[in-house]
């Protein structure tokens, strides 16, 4: 075969293995964000107890993580000093497992179709929050797409069936912290070359979850669950919802390290419809117009968000190349003066 046709297989395989990587990750997300509903939900498994499933995921994949890194010598642990753990490890585990707590408490107040609408704002909160902390510069176009995707979503939520206060405030105080995490990851952890594998960021992060869940559990949950007698802990439904868990943080790394982050947010608009039309069909939540109507709106600028996302990209590695060849050229006009240079010096002996 020639060369053109080993480079057509290279690129067809490639292609075929970044799809395999996003149905992977679909299908895992999906997976965990339903099997969570099931469980907390009031009208399924019935067992309305955010803080201690978070818990239980956050214990088993601790444990997990420590047995890989530590005995079975999978991965290297991270060369980590305890003032860049303190100072960075831990805000980023407080913001996460408040992030966590939130977002599953809302699946006892809000359908999964609406949830996944409302995440349509996480773009507008981590460009929002970058802009704060000077991560982002501030463009009035990316603003307006911002103002749109927002717009959106408050379409959304008026026409929402089953609207809850409560549950949105949980759910968008769920988006805030975990765009903050995600900011601070790159402010925190990136400026100081510091980067995680899924299991040495469970390792890392997983045990400040528990620890920090486990002070409002004292006080929220642990005394309901004290008094329910009738509980007895379902070693298969939360040992297989937390093995979920686990193996969604490895199809994260899985997705960004052999894709990129972007193909994740493209896949993130996938899931959601594919979401909305389970939650609609099987679980029979109630999905108006007016719901699908704003979330059109929504994701059409989360949409051209990912478009001009993906030409920044292109024009910034566009740069490079152009920078690279420039430093080419430069060198090759040095060699070249040199030589002739050489050859004077040879001419005037």
């Amino acid at each position: 075969m020639g060369r053109g046709g080993t480079l057509t297989e290279g690129v067809v395989k490639k292609i075929i293995l970044s799809y395999t990587y996003v149905a992977i990750w679909i299908s895992l997300s999906f997976t965990v964000i339903v099997y969570n509903k099931y469980i907390l939900d009031r009208k399924m498994y019935d067992w309305p107890f955010p803080i201690s499933l978070t818990m239980i995921h956050m214990g088993f994949c601790s444990s997990l993580a420590y047995i890989l890194i530590n005995i079975f010598k999978v991965v290297e642990p991270v060369q980590m000093t305890r003032d860049i753990y303190l100072k960075s490890v831990v805000p980023i585990g407080l913001l996460y497992a408040l992030s966590l707590w939130l977002s599953n408490s809302a699946y006892i107040y809000l359908s999964v179709s609406f949830i996944q609408m409302l995440k349509a704002l996480m773009p507008v909160a981590v460009y929002s929050i970058g802009v704060l902390l000077k991560k982002e510069g501030f463009k009035s176009d990316t603003m307006s797409n911002m103002l749109a995707i927002s717009f959106g979503v408050a379409i959304a939520a008026y026409g929402e069936a089953k609207f809850n206060t409560w549950g949105v405030m949980l759910q968008l105080g769920a988006v805030c912290f975990e765009a903050t995490r995600l900011v601070l990851i790159q402010i925190l952890l990136t400026s100081k070359g510091i980067t995680f594998n899924p299991i040495t960021s469970l390792y890392y992060v997983a045990p400040c979850c528990f620890v920090f869940l486990s002070i409002p559990w004292v006080v929220v949950e642990y005394p309901m669950l004290r008094d329910t007698s009738s509980f007895h802990f379902d070693y298969w439904i939360f040992g297989t919802n937390s093995v979920c868990a686990f193996a969604l943080n490895l199809a994260v790394f899985l997705l960004v390290g052999k894709t990129s982050a972007l193909t994740m947010n493209v896949a993130g608009v996938v899931k959601d419809w594919l979401l909305i039309a389970f939650s609609w069909s099987v679980i029979k939540d109630t999905v108006t117009p007016v719901n699908l109507f704003g979330y059109g709106i929504a994701f059409l600028g989360v949409g051209y968000y990912n478009h001009a996302k993906l030409q920044a990209l292109k024009a910034k590695e566009a740069e490079k190349k152009a920078a690279q060849v420039d430093d080419e050229s430069g060198k090759l006009l040095e060699e070249t003066s040199g030589e002739k240079s050489a050859k004077r010096n040879e001419s005037d002996d």
